[in-house]
């Protein structure tokens, strides 16, 4: 379906569908699946340096003292090689992208991760750099060029793509990503979804909260992709977030996206949703008489005449309707 392809951080996709990281991407098998179910590109589950962490520090309970470096440091070692062979062998079984993805607190171990993730074969690296600013003595900005420095050490350790997946907690990202393409990051994604907690009043308890993605969760999303492509038209961008359908697909796409990461739908619906996706972008584009994607994306992004007031207001005024018509 040439009709459908698209550019997204420096790689060729063959549509603008890709997997996102998550569960249903850690192994070989649920790979080939998803590229056979036609998938554009797919994204690895991420190697989380704090996961490692916890799972080491769980095992070394009861050793004595001078084992728990050694633990840890074998621990460490076994995770990375088994996510190493992951890349390799995915790589060997699917012809489609391969992003790997990696979240980290230690700026030695960014930069580790990064260098053996591009020596096994991935095609591009996604950087999950999600946390959550608490501390009383933050100082404004320091989250923000936290982003950047990242950005900067693994640019220096790597040639493949690199791709930021960007979290909501940002007043206006639009400053962050223009330094993060200047700093030469070949995409980036809105947004990464944040862990939910919540509270058990019966027994007291913490707990999680939704684990899934809404179809709200777009609208967000849809008006940070209007505006970004319209202040940064050369960089590539993937709605993450809110795209459970083939409607939402084409309405990220006309906002400004190259591609978009599908997580809940296909957790809930399975990999029929790949090609029902699609289909419907496919008679959409052929209904409007598209024949590429690049005819029409961003055609509806802040950049457009009138538009801005509908990226930018955050309260409906007296003078807007509720009627669209």
């Amino acid at each position: 379906m040439k009709h459908l392809e698209v550019s997204f951080a420096g790689l060729n996709l063959r549509n603008p569908f890709i997997v996102s990281s998550c569960s249903l991407t850690n192994t070989v098998e649920k790979n080939l699946r998803w590229e056979e179910a036609g998938a554009g590109a797919l994204v690895l589950k991420s190697l989380f340096e704090e996961e490692i962490e916890a799972e080491s520090a769980s095992m070394e309970q009861g050793i004595h003292t001078e084992e728990t470096d050694y633990l840890r440091t074998y621990y460490r070692a076994n995770r990375l090689d088994h996510y190493l062979q992951l890349i390799a062998q995915t790589k060997k079984k699917c012809s489609i992208p391969v992003i790997a993805s990696i979240n980290c607190f230690r700026n030695s171990e960014w930069t580790d991760f990064a260098f053996h993730i591009a020596n096994a074969g991935a095609d591009a690296l996604e950087l999950n750099v999600m946390s959550v600013c608490s501390d009383d003595d933050y100082v404004y900005g320091s989250y923000e060029q936290r982003h950047i420095e990242i950005v900067e050490r693994i640019k220096r350790t790597v040639d493949i793509p690199v791709i930021v997946k960007l979290g909501r907690n940002f007043t206006n990202p639009i400053p962050l990503i223009k330094q993060l393409y200047a700093h030469g990051v070949a995409a980036v994604v809105l947004f990464n979804r944040m862990a939910s907690m919540d509270i058990r009043v019966d027994k007291l308890t913490y707990t999680h909260g939704d684990i899934w993605g809404h179809p709200s969760d777009l609208y967000e999303v849809l008006r940070w992709t209007g505006i970004t492509s319209a202040h940064i038209p050369s960089l590539d961008l993937a709605a993450s977030g809110g795209v459970v359908d083939g409607e939402a697909m084409v309405k990220s796409l006309l906002a400004g996206a190259s591609a978009v990461e599908v997580c809940t739908s296909l957790y809930r619906n399975g990999s029929s949703v790949i090609g029902g996706m699609l289909e419907y972008l496919t008679n959409w584009m052929q209904s409007h008489h598209y024949t590429s994607i690049d005819q029409f994306r961003g055609l509806m992004n802040a950049r457009q005449q009138h538009a801005s007031d509908r990226f930018e207001r955050v309260q409906f005024f007296k003078n807007y309707s509720l009627r669209d018509d």
